[in-house]
Parts: C-alpha cells; structure tokens; sequence
C-alpha cells in the first residue's frame, strides 16, 4: 500500500501505510523488508521537502543493506541522498553517496542503477567545474541508456550533457542536445496520451456493451412476462392491454434513461480527458521552461559574468553591462514565475489550501488588486490532487476575470470546509464594475466555459450573481 501511494504521488498516504509497515517487519524482524519500507519513506519525505526525515531513513536503510548485504537497494537509498545534499549544496557529499552507489550497482551489474549513478557523479564534477569528468560520466550514462532502451533516462541524460555543455560556452552542441531532450520528453507524453486515449476507449465500449447486455436482459424478462400474461386467455385480454402497454411505457423511459446516462458520462469522460490532458501538458511547458530555458538563461548569466572579469571597459559600457546583467535576472524571473503559475510546485507540495494562500498573497503583493484570502476547516482536509488543481484553476480564472473584465480593487476568496455535511464551499467576489449575467448567454469567450466544465466535472453547483455597478459574487459547492 505505502509503495503504491507513493506511485501516484499521495505521500502523505504513503508515509501513513509505510510506518505500520516499519512496525510490523522490526517485530518480525524481516530486515529485507524494512529496508525497502525505509527506502520508500524516504522518497516520500524526500518529495514532501521534509530533509531531515528523509535522511534518518535513507541512513537506516543504507546500514541495513550494509549490515545484512541488501546490494539492490543500496544505489536507490545512495540516488536519494544525492539529490538532498545536492539541494543543501554539500558537493563532498554528494560525491561520497554517488560513487557508493555506482560501486554497489557494478558489483551487482545492475544496468539502470549504473546509468542513474554516473549521472549522480556528474553533478559533483558539473558544480566543481571538472566539465571534462562530468561529460564523460554522461556519456557513459548516454550509452547504457540506448543499449538497454531507457528512453525516459536519456532524455534526462542528454538535458544534463546540455547544462554541462552551457557551462563550457558550447552553445550550438548544448542546444543540439537540449532539442532532443525535449524531443523524447514530447515522444514520452505523447505515447502516454495515445495509450490513455485507447485505454479509455476500450472502458467506454466496454462499459457500453455491459449497458446493453443489462439492457437486453430486461427486455427479455419483460417479453416472457408479457407471454405468461397473454397464456391466461382472452378473458383477461382488456386487463392485459392496459399491463403491456404500461410495460412499453415504461420500457421507452428505461431505454432514454440509459441513453441519457451513456450519454453524459462519455461527456463526463471527455471532460475529464480534456483537463487532465492540459495539466499534463501546463506541467510539461512548466518543466521544459525551468529546466530548458532557465538552463540557458543561466549559463549566459554565467558565461557574461566571466566575459565581463576579461574585458576592459569604459565606465559607460560598464553601466549597460551591469543593467544588461539586471534585464537578463528580471528574465529569469519572469520565466520562473510563468512556470509556477503553469504548475504551482506549492499546489503539488502542501495541498490546495496553501497554495491558494501563496497564489492570493503574490497578487496582492503585485500591487495590480488587493486580494483578502480566508479558510475555515482547510487545516486536516485531504484532497486528492486531480480535484486540488481543478479548484486552483477554477479560483485562478475568477481572479483573472475580476482584473481583466470587472477593473475590481479588491477581491475576496473564501473556502469553507464542512466536515459534516462533507461540503466545500468556495466565494469568490469582487467590488468590480459588474455585468448584466444575460450577457453570458451570447459570450464567445472560453473563461467562463471553461469555469462550467470544470465544476461540472466535479459535479458541483455554481451560483452567479452580479449587476452593472454591484460587483460580483460566484459561489461554487462541491461534495469532498
């Protein structure tokens, strides 16, 4: 249970499953087992942000796999502390569990975990400027990655060789590398996409022929029903015509209802396809612009940092340097914060609550509108992240919409949890300019459709209320 939560990213579940596992293999003393237990918590601390906690864990598991010779496990606990010491810029570190992993994966000629290792290693030689060492442990990376066809890898593989590349000045290989990299992750989305597609396919025919077998069924049971009754002579022929035809009545409202049903979840089934599909790919834009174009921007901040210690400049030429340097870190920050806004790490991190709270908080310190953000019984409530980021980006459009359309001042935000009646309730209302609601009947804009899909796709309820110089108000219900 605690490896499968961990799989579709509900860490906390994870780290719940995963201490009651701990507790039973320390009482049975089954050490292989409480190795991996400990080396999926550490993942999901790890991906929760809580460092210390998942060290503890990786640390444990490392001793254990030392102490009763658990090799396999040795270079995914290693790969973990990488990537934390790596965060915490603690480079000898990150040197030592790397180069303990790779020698654990070659001892057990574990092809993936020696692929994963070297382009551990390469970090340390990439952040300690030994391009030449991190190119070659890249290289060997690369090669394993085709030879044993991990195409996922060597994206990330060749996305790596890039940054090393930009940091060595080569700027046409780095961005012939960085182009293919973000071939593969597109081939990679793709291939997920289609294989989804067809896999709700099949459950939509699927599900369709059970329909019409159920439906069949009933009408068979009706027929025998209706030749029983007609068995029992013509003495009751008035009584019977007036039971059949109550029977094709009601036959004719089965068969429409089921229609209807059919009919509203393939739109439920597309809806959800269609909103699903673009977090993917808001998700994937937002990785390739921090991970593709923050590289670049980055390496020729590097690059003109150490152009400039070369040269010798006119006080002039000094001044535009220094505020080309200031353009190129207002880039760099604008392209982090279109990233954020395409897929909030906080969202993903800390739940929807704080998310929103960083979402309003950031717009009000934009100084565009003054943005009031309230919570009442968000504080223990779990959302699964599907639903989490359909309501960010439902409160998202509504914000929007108060600045582009209603020119508002202020804005408030309200989420109420209601643990009994197991309902949220969300309150977005603006002091804007206001709007005759009939207008929405004629409007060819996408914001407010989309706003409808989504909470139709959460099977909540919407109410809008606004008036040409009253504001407006939009409350939103929907079943947690």
């Amino acid at each position: 249970m605690a490896a499968n939560y961990l799989m579709i990213k509900d860490y906390k579940k994870s780290i719940e499953f995963g201490k009651k596992a701990e507790i039973l293999n320390r009482k049975n003393k089954n050490y292989k087992e409480l190795t991996s237990t400990l080396l999926n918590q550490g993942n999901a601390y790890d991906a929760l942000g809580q460092d210390i906690k998942a060290i503890e864990a990786y640390k444990e598991s490392l001793s254990l796999c030392d102490k009763y010779n658990f090799p396999s496990f040795v270079a995914m606990n290693c790969e973990g502390m990488v990537e934390i010491m790596d965060r915490q810029n603690k480079l000898d570190q990150v040197k030592y569990y790397a180069e303990k992993g790779l020698a654990t994966a070659i001892k057990i000629a574990d092809n993936f975990n020696i692929m994963s290792c070297y382009q551990n290693l390469s970090v340390y030689y990439l952040k300690t400027n030994q391009h030449t060492k991190a190119k070659e442990l890249l290289f060997k990376a690369l090669d394993i990655s085709k030879a044993n066809d991990y195409k996922e890898a060597r994206g990330t593989i060749l996305q790596s060789l890039s940054n090393v590349l930009y940091a060595e000045h080569n700027y046409t290989l780095a961005s012939q590398h960085q182009r293919e990299a973000t071939k593969i992750r597109e081939d990679i989305f793709t291939e997920s996409m289609a294989q989804k597609h067809a896999n709700e396919e099949v459950k939509f025919e699927t599900e369709k022929k059970e329909s019409q077998i159920k439906l069949q069924a009933a009408e068979i049971r009706q027929k025998n029903i209706l030749n029983y009754l007609l068995i029992a002579g013509t003495i009751a022929f008035f009584a019977i015509s007036i039971l059949s035809y109550r029977n094709y009545s009601h036959r004719r409202k089965l068969q429409q209802a089921k229609i209807d049903e059919l009919e509203t979840e393939k739109q439920l089934t597309a809806t959800e396809a269609v909103l699903k599909g673009e977090e993917q790919e808001r998700t994937r834009l937002a990785k390739d612009l921090h991970d593709g174009l923050g590289g670049m921007l980055s390496g020729i901040k590097f690059s003109l940092g150490n152009i400039k210690e070369n040269l010798i400049m006119t006080p002039d030429n000094v001044h535009a340097f220094e505020r080309s340097i200031d353009m190129l870190d207002s880039s760099i920050q604008e392209m982090r914060r279109v990233a954020h806004n395409m897929m909030p790490e906080m969202l993903v991190k800390y739940g929807l609550d704080t998310a929103l709270k960083e979402f309003c908080t950031e717009m009000d310190r934009s100084g565009m509108i003054h943005i009031s953000y309230q919570s009442v019984g968000m504080q223990n409530t779990e959302i699964a992240q599907t639903t989490s980021v359909t309501i960010y980006r439902i409160i998202q459009e509504l914000v929007n919409n108060s600045i582009k359309h209603a020119q508002a001042k202020n804005v408030l935000v309200q989420l109420h949890q209601s643990h009994q009646e197991k309902l949220l309730a969300i309150t977005v209302e603006d002091d804007g300019k206001g709007f005759n609601t009939d207008q929405l009947k004629q409007a060819n804009g996408m914001g407010w459709l989309n706003i409808q899909n989504r909470v139709e796709f959460l099977k909540g309820k919407i109410d809008l209320q606004s008036a040409p110089g009253k504001g407006t108000s939009v409350m939103i219900e929907i079943n947690i």
